[in-house]
């Protein structure tokens, strides 16, 4: 098997001039993000990827057959203008293939004529967010006007720990590919899959590139998660309270 396996459905008709990025990370934003483009636009899948440096397990699917851990790349066409999505359930479970799987994306990407890359992440606070903020970042900084535009928000010290994964590495190393990179960053508690907080980044993302979205079912996803978080608050109300109580 080799280290890092790219698999292509064809190789005709499969290019795109950007790449979503949308794997798993914190609170899931940028997966919920993506893959909701992915089922309401009705992309394609043009590629599978498969590697040894995702975790050492097994996927079984409805009809109980195995299937190897992989990632995937959807297209989407429309007025002329392509659009690349990178999905999945995985990223690496070590530091070097961290680096090595996001080279191998950069690769596929310039193959594939990809100009810019916007990569989609939670930025977790550890703590209920009512307000939610979307944080920027971008590999060049002529971008950033761009994207402030959009109301984005570049902070010094936010995220203090810099951007880990694919979502962080796909701008840094992309920008020796010639490729510019944007990652938004959706505020989250980082304790649960938050919706809410997609649905923030997906309205930000979809102004910058054009394109529009039907937001219903991630709007809905999102109430569903509110009338949760109101529970969780008055839940630690009651909490405090009588815990203020007894102490009284």
């Amino acid at each position: 098997m080799d280290d890092i396996a790219i698999q292509l459905a064809r190789e005709e008709n499969i290019t795109g001039e950007i790449l979503i990025e949308g794997l798993p990370g914190v609170g899931q934003v940028g997966k919920l993000v993506a893959e909701h483009m992915i089922d309401e636009l009705g992309a394609e899948k043009i590629a599978e990827i498969t590697s040894i440096y995702f975790p050492p397990q097994v996927l079984i699917n409805e009809e109980g057959v195995t299937e190897l851990a992989r990632n995937e790349i959807y297209r989407y066409e429309a007025d002329g203008r392509a659009f690349l999505f990178l999905v999945g359930d995985f990223q690496s479970n070590s530091a070097e293939g961290h680096y090595l799987l996001s080279d191998a994306y950069l690769q596929l990407a310039q193959e594939l004529g990809v100009k810019r890359v916007y990569t989609l992440g939670g930025y977790g606070v550890g703590h209920l967010v009512d307000d939610i903020r979307v944080l920027g970042a971008v590999n060049h900084p002529g971008l950033r006007e761009e994207v402030e535009n959009q109301g984005v928000l570049f902070t010094r010290d936010e995220p203090g720990g810099g951007i880990i994964g694919a979502s962080g590495l796909l701008l840094g190393l992309g920008a020796a590919y010639g490729i510019e990179g944007i990652c938004l960053m959706g505020e989250t508690s980082g304790y649960i899959v938050d919706p809410k907080s997609a649905h923030a980044v997906l309205q930000v993302l979809s102004r910058l590139i054009g394109l529009v979205v039907d937001e219903t079912k991630l709007e809905e996803r999102a109430s569903e998660m509110e009338a949760l978080f109101d529970k969780i608050r008055d839940m630690e109300e009651k909490r405090s309270q009588e815990e203020l109580s007894y102490i009284g």
